[in-house]
């Protein structure tokens, strides 16, 4: 089997076998850039060395060493030839882009011999140097998994040995002595010694690309991003060309539009006389790349043209990084790049509107996780004209966020299971970091800049970030940091802007951000095409308005027991619970009517002719009644009756199993009274806005937890002789619809004998799921993770759809129901409404909507508008 591929050679492999970087070095080589020469070892490669019971890369060194003899011949250069030196760079390049999270190595194949023969080739002793020390430290950090803190160190002190600020005012000398230093630090760390032979520097250099596959930011960076496991990577062996040779010599990383904000235009950094680590790491704070065009402005008019290419090529924004070798342009790498939501709904809208790609491809280039990112919550106006701002830098990743600061990931991970909200605070963030960034709301850093470490993964992951904060020091050791002179210890709260930069002293009040015009523009394409329409679920005035202005075409669930709860509803509510008599409970239905008729003509009114859905009465009448003696006894006052006669009745409610106990409809057979003040409630609020605002309302109501036919018959004969007797009343007509939240297994497989009497069916997919697996949806966080660590199950049944089981209950429930009534209509109205693989499946079962909490709404049209180009793209196929 074939495991290297030159990248002039001609092939067909793809992203799969080459890995993104490898397929695209070779593009870029097909097209005619000047991409330095080089070759892919593929990806089965390093899944063959990873599954082997003993790793050895012995199956590959042959294949290898023909490569390196190719590009030998090709770039005039011998690997560990002291007079015509060939150094290589090391890099992964997984399948799917996983920026900063595996390893490198650059300037390999030098030695004490090689470094000398360079020195003379260059005619630049300090730049031979000044590689051979890099290469020792990366090497003894990827290979032999030094700290590069040791290397730091050293480098430090010796800076300070020779009362010198910059790495580059080092003299030749000096680099000779750091370059001891480091190589004591090989036998010091465990008794090895930085290898002399190329050879053998290339075999570990490539083991050890292949084990960072498993390092655990890696890991972590797939989990969080739901990246196969079991691809692998693949490497990437390049000539090296130099950025850190002399003046005309840089390196930078820049993309054809802002990641931030999506604007057109070249967006980037560059450093001279500096390696392409020296960026990505945050070590130097970098210049922007508009600056390039005034110190050689030749090469900035060639990489803008460049970069314009590559870009109508790949008909996506570009992240490009490039080499300036002594006044020669090299292009190391292109890429998709990383975005913020914000950035990513805009350029897609853009792609479009240029014609370089369309709608559908805009539609399923974008998550719908995304539209959290969009509508970041930024600070208030007002809370910002009285906040005293610490310091500022670079606005990376938008969003508002306050925490407590930490300085270390670990003490970030724990301060998070401690149930902080916590920021993490760094000179400059390293892959290590990647779990302590997860869990903060916002990250810091006092180096480096739009494209450093920090920025990039801080915006793939949609969190606040701030970097290249100049005023900053941060002392890690002493657990403090410097604001300008105000020195913070761990533990104190800060605000940061990451729309602006800025980061203030303590918490400030935020609100939620506001909808874009890229992001309405996507969701009005996904409406015109979705198969699948998306409700929502909300019962305040509040949150009904919030639905329709995220685009919801209708309710699908208004729960009424939220009514309940304020202190006079909770009142009137327990009297009538607790009444002995239907004369008494009939006293304090009445009173609870007429706030329920305030309530529904709120939402009527908002509705307008929109479908909504109102769900009566549905938890166990235990939850409204008081546990606490205190309350006991001043409820017993209010109601003038004894506080043991209290205790008697409360103890007379409670049930052993309440939630598959005295609920839903099962209320309505006992005390049939509530669910008449309730549907009277409806149908007089909606009679009142019809006539009103002049069109038509056609109120849907939903029974609970129906488990049998007779249940929905005798209670449809219920509600129907309640509103007929009304309507009959006021002289009026009024199309109504009566329904019932499919929920309970046996309702599934009985859904025919209950479409008899029922106009639509909901899916309840919480109650659905809590009794199709016997999880309890309160506890299942005590286990849930164990079972996912474990492939027990492999995503929470209450975020999506168990498919095989509640999904197949579901698939009979609207084939049952369907075969009596065929054009039933059919929503779901669970936790699951806002999940896109629920969506998707609740189309594939025909499903007519799904109902979610109104800020999952615009996401769930977005998840709809790429079922429908998924489906057509199967179609074609």
């Amino acid at each position: 089997m074939k495991y290297i591929y030159a990248f002039a050679e001609d092939q067909t492999l793809t992203n799969t076998e080459l890995g993104g970087k490898g397929a695209n070095l070779a593009e870029m080589t097909r097209l005619g850039l000047p991409v330095p020469a080089g070759f892919t070892i593929t990806t089965a490669a390093c899944r063959r060395y990873l599954n082997a019971d003993q790793p050895d890369g012995e199956f590959l060194e042959g294949e290898l060493m023909k490569a390196l003899q190719r590009l030998e011949a090709k770039t005039d250069r011998q690997f560990g030839n002291p007079d015509q030196p060939l150094l290589v760079s090391v890099r992964s390049g997984a399948p799917i882009s996983m920026p900063g999270m595996m390893d490198t190595i650059l300037n390999l194949g030098l030695n004490d011999q090689t470094v000398d023969g360079l020195a003379r080739k260059t005619h630049n002793p300090w730049f031979a140097y000044d590689c051979y020390r890099r290469l020792i430290q990366m090497f003894g950090d990827v290979v032999y998994g030094i700290e590069k803190s040791v290397f730091e160190a050293e480098l430090t002190a010796l800076k300070r040995e020779k009362q010198v600020e910059n790495d580059t005012d080092l003299s030749l000398a000096d680099l000779k002595q750091l370059i001891q230093r480091y190589q004591a630090l090989y036998q010091s760390a465990d008794n090895a010694q930085f290898p002399q032979s190329v050879t053998e520097q290339l075999n570990l250099a490539v083991e050890a690309v292949f084990k960072s596959w498993l390092n655990s930011r890696a890991k972590t960076y797939r989990r969080l991003h739901e990246i196969d496991a079991t691809m692998g990577t693949a490497v990437n062996i390049q000539q090296m060309v130099f950025g850190n040779y002399q003046g005309k010599s840089g390196t930078g990383v820049a993309f054809t539009r802002n990641p931030a904000t999506g604007e057109a235009g070249l967006f980037g950094e560059y450093l001279l006389n500096a390696q392409g680590e020296d960026v990505v790491a945050g070590i130097r704070t970098p210049d922007p790349i508009s600056t390039l065009s005034d110190q050689l402005p030749a090469i900035y008019e060639q990489f803008k043209g460049l970069a314009n290419q590559l870009e109508l090529h790949y008909k996506d924004m570009q992240d490009m990084e490039f080499t300036i070798e002594d006044g020669q342009l090299y292009v190391l790498q292109t890429r998709n790049g990383k975005r913020t939501p914000q950035a990513a709904f805009k350029i897609a809208v853009d792609l479009v509107t240029e014609g370089l790609i369309d709608r559908q491809t805009a539609i399923l280039r974008l998550k719908p996780a995304m539209i959290e990112g969009v509508l970041h919550p930024v600070f208030d106006p007002k809370a910002l004209e009285e906040a005293t701002m610490l310091v500022s830098g670079l606005p990376a990743s938008p969003g508002a966020a306050t925490g407590t600061i930490y300085f270390d990931a670990q003490q970030a991970q724990r301060a998070n299971e401690a149930g902080e909200s916590v920021i993490l605070v760094r000179q400059e963030t390293s892959p290590e970091d990647i779990d302590g960034m997860v869990v903060s709301q916002a990250i810091v850093t006092s180096r480096g800049g739009m494209t450093s470490h920090a920025a990039v993964v801080a915006r793939g992951m949609g969190c606040c970030c701030v970097v290249g904060c100049s005023q900053l020091s941060v002392d890690a050791e002493r657990k403090q940091a410097n604001f300008n002179g105000q020195i913070l210890k761990e533990g104190s709260t800060i605000s940061v802007d990451g729309h602006t930069g800025r980061i203030y002293q303590g918490a400030l009040k935020q609100q939620t951000g506001k909808q874009q015009t890229a992001l309405n523009t996507i969701l009005e394409w996904c409406d015109e095409i979705a198969p699948i329409d998306v409700w929502a679920n909300a019962e305040t005035p509040k949150e009904v308005a919030t639905a329709f202005e995220f685009g919801a075409k209708g309710l699908g669930l208004v729960r009424t027991e939220h009514m309940f709860f304020g202190p006079e509803r909770l009142f009137k509510m327990r009297e009538m619970i607790l009444a002995d008599e239907l004369s008494d409970r009939q006293v304090a239905l009445t009173a609870l009517k007429e706030l329920q008729l305030a309530d529904f003509k709120a939402i009527f009114e908002l509705a307008q002719e929109r479908p909504c859905t109102i769900r009566l009465l549905d938890p166990p009448l235990h939850e409204f009644l008081p546990h606490e003696e205190a309350d006991q006894i001043a409820l017993a006052k209010d109601l003038q009756i004894s506080t043991d006669e209290i205790k008697r009745r409360i103890a007379a409610k409670v049930e052993v199993n309440p939630m598959l106990g005295h609920r839903g409809s099962r209320l309505a057979v006992t005390y049939p009274e509530i669910y008449q003040m309730q549907t009277l409630a409806i149908m007089e609020s909606a009679l009142a806005v019809q006539l009103k605002q002049g069109h038509a309302i056609t109120p849907k109501i939903m029974l609970p937890l129906i488990g049998t036919s007779n249940e929905m018959d005798l209670l449809r004969q219920l509600l129907v002789d309640t509103i007929d007797e009304f309507l009959e009343e006021q002289g009026q007509e009024m199309d109504y619809h009566i329904g019932t939240m499919i929920e309970v297994p046996r309702a599934c497989l009985v859904a025919d004998q209950i479409a008899v009497s029922a106009d639509f069916f909901s899916f309840g997919t919480n109650d659905l799921t809590q009794m199709a697996f016997g999880f309890s949806r309160d506890d299942i966080g005590h286990f849930i993770g164990v079972y996912e660590e474990q492939q027990i199950i492999t995503k929470d049944p209450f975020q999506t759809i168990d498919q095989d089981g509640v999904g197949a209950l579901m698939q009979i429930a609207i084939e049952r129901g369907r075969r009596t009534k065929p054009e039933l209509s059919i929503g779901v109205c669970g936790e699951v409404g806002g999940d896109p693989d629920s969506i998707a499946f609740c189309q594939s079962l025909g499903v007519d909507y799904v109902s979610c909490s109104p800020y999952r709404v615009p996401s769930a049209r977005l998840a709809a508008g790429q079922v429908a180009v998924q489906d057509v793209q199967t179609v074609m196929q």
